[in-house]
């Protein structure tokens, strides 16, 4: 024990070599008093109130330990449910990113089909020529040339 108590933080080691001191100074008192009725030879009534003081002792520590681990069990209890708590939570927030993903997901989706759209509109002179034979706007070279541009715009905006 001493060994251990030597081995812990100041504060408690110095909390726990004193009650050591103390218990060893108690376990010398209570050997010498032993030797002594036992050396004696005393009545057998003295012997037994010894032995009944020694009991009440080790009930007491007893109760003492059992106080102190239901104290622990408790504390580990509550730090259990603490954790399962901040578990749940931690899945309750991966839950809600995931779904805030899958939403900027779907709008990404959605402006690049609007973006689609909005190019395909702007190509209306050329497709109005297309139906009527007639031509306004730009010819078909300089509508690939700028198609062929806004891809690599779009190239280059992915990789960013």
């Amino acid at each position: 024990m001493d060994l251990e108590a030597r081995s812990l933080q100041p504060n408690v080691k110095a909390v726990l070599l004193a009650k050591l001191r103390e218990y060893k100074s108690d376990l010398n008192n209570l050997k010498s008093e032993h030797k002594r009725l036992a050396s004696a030879n005393s009545n057998q009534a003295a012997r037994d109130d010894l032995l009944e003081s020694g009991m009440a002792d080790a009930m007491s520590v007893s109760a003492n330990q059992r106080g102190r681990l239901m104290m622990s069990t408790e504390r580990l209890n509550e730090s259990s449910d603490r954790i399962k708590e901040s578990i749940r939570t931690m899945r309750e927030t991966e839950e809600l990113g995931v779904s805030i993903l899958q939403d900027l997901h779907q709008q990404r989706q959605s402006l690049l089909h609007a973006n689609d759209t909005v190019f395909l509109l702007l190509k209306v002179p050329y497709r109005h020529h297309l139906l009527t034979g007639k031509f306004e706007g730009k010819d078909e070279k300089e509508i690939n040339e700028e198609r062929r541009k806004k891809e690599q715009v779009k190239e280059i905006k992915m990789l960013f």
